[in-house]
């Protein structure tokens, strides 16, 4: 019988039925040289790329995978490609169809934001990763954790405004974790680091972003009762604090993220983090292959056991075995990764939270200000919406372009590169 997993067991007794399932002799055999050969040739190519030019690529490669698309005859248009999976084709539509694009500049004073949960709704969950796959150009990577997914609409036309994740916030930040004087055995064992979140995705449609500097609207909404309510409700810690990291950090031209100057977020510094370039899709398979037939119980730990709630045993296991495989292949460190600091962000949302997170007195904690969508979208539309149109149109740089991505579906890389690498962040 196939291993299944059960709630009941503890990681031992895991290894323990699932390795009597996969005896090593029966798996694959890969060739270690040539395994090696493969992912240097496939980092070499990566990591000659800026930062901007490999998150175009991995968008690419992304939507290449995702959306496979088929070839048929049309009889007016002759032999064209088209998306395969019907459900994709239908959202992809849906969205194109409802956009918020507005008939007269001052349409965004009209606005009113709502927040639809996009779990497990109908189709939501496919409109949600679909608008969040071809409206920006960062890969749609699924979080390990908690995952509270928005698609974000104007109620009184119900148009697509962008979406928004609300996920389980990074252990360590150092600036953060000093600013409020946190040890990791307070985040980890006394459960602290589950009454904060991360904002993991912040992602407008356009022309709403460029043009009314959407993004900073769905930051603030990311602070929001609902959320708030909803992260209580279904993991039952109060939510007191909120984090978010800027795409380029430093690297962006001008230096300013769209959180910089936003209200209620403070500016925490930088990351010390890099960016890791990943081999090809195959290339990928093939290594876990390697590390399941010579490094079994490291392949069992990182991609099949499981804590009691169904949640990976380890977290960031697929970054964490390929770092582990390039050093027992002997991979050159220059190919590995690359520095990129990031800009961090942070919102305490209590007079107090610096003192809940620690674990101290924090009776009488109260609201730092009013989380309502009604009064952060009031804020969005009089203090950053106004003077961006303003701007523009003073400028003559009002933007129709709606920068939906389906297109990839059906371009090589060059022609990718070639038509959307000088918008990547925007």
């Amino acid at each position: 019988m196939a291993y299944a997993f059960d709630p009941k067991d503890d990681v031992e007794t895991q290894w323990q039925k699932w390795s009597a399932e996969n005896p090593v002799d029966d798996m694959p055999v890969i060739d270690e040289q040539e395994l090696k050969e493969t992912v240097i040739k496939d980092l070499t190519y990566v990591s000659q790329m800026d930062v901007k030019e490999y998150t175009l690529y991995q968008k690419w490669c992304e939507v290449q995978d995702r959306y496979p698309a088929i070839e048929v005859n049309d009889l007016w248009e002759g032999t064209k490609l088209v998306i395969e999976n019907e459900d994709q084709r239908r959202a992809i539509e849906k969205i194109k169809a409802n956009f918020w694009n507005p008939t007269d500049i001052e349409d965004y004073l009209k606005l009113e934001p709502v927040l639809e949960y996009a779990n497990k709704q109908d189709d939501l969950p496919e409109l949600w990763n679909c608008i969040r796959t071809f409206s920006s150009t960062m890969k749609n990577n699924s979080n390990i954790g908690r995952n509270l997914n928005f698609i974000v609409r104007d109620k009184p036309t119900q148009k697509f405004l962008g979406v928004i994740c609300i996920s389980s916030d990074f252990l360590d930040l150092t600036p953060r974790d000093k600013y409020i004087g946190w040890s990791r055995e307070l985040k980890t064992q006394g459960g602290m680091i589950n009454h904060t979140a991360i904002g993991s995705t912040i992602v407008p449609l356009q022309p709403l972003g460029f043009n009314y500097v959407g993004g900073k609207l769905l930051a603030l909404l990311c602070l929001s009762t609902p959320i708030q309510e909803l992260w209580e409700k279904l993991y039952g810690d109060k939510l007191v604090s909120v984090t978010t990291t800027s795409l380029y950090g430093k690297t962006k031209a001008g230096g300013l993220s769209q959180y910089d100057n936003l209200d209620y977020w403070q500016s925490m510094g930088f990351t010390a983090g890099s960016v890791s370039f990943e081999p090809e899709k195959e290339t990928r398979y093939k290594i876990r292959q390697w590390l399941m037939k010579n490094h079994t119980k490291k392949y069992f730990e990182w991609y099949v056991a499981k804590k009691p709630s169904g949640q990976p045993h380890k977290r960031d296991h697929k970054n964490r075995s390929l770092q582990f495989v390039y050093s027992k292949l002997g991979i050159p460190k220059e190919l590995i990764r690359t520095d990129h600091a990031r800009g961090i962000y942070w919102c305490p949302l209590y007079d107090k939270t610096v003192e809940f997170l620690r674990g101290e007195d924090s009776t009488g904690m109260k609201k730092n200000f009013d989380t309502s969508v009604e009064a952060l979208t009031e804020i969005w539309k009089t203090k950053h919406a106004k003077p961006r149109i303003k701007q523009l149109i003073k400028k003559e740089r009002v933007s129709k372009e709606t920068l939906f991505y389906d297109d990839l579906i059906t371009m090589t890389w060059e022609e990718t590169k070639s038509k959307y690498l000088p918008q990547v962040g925007r």
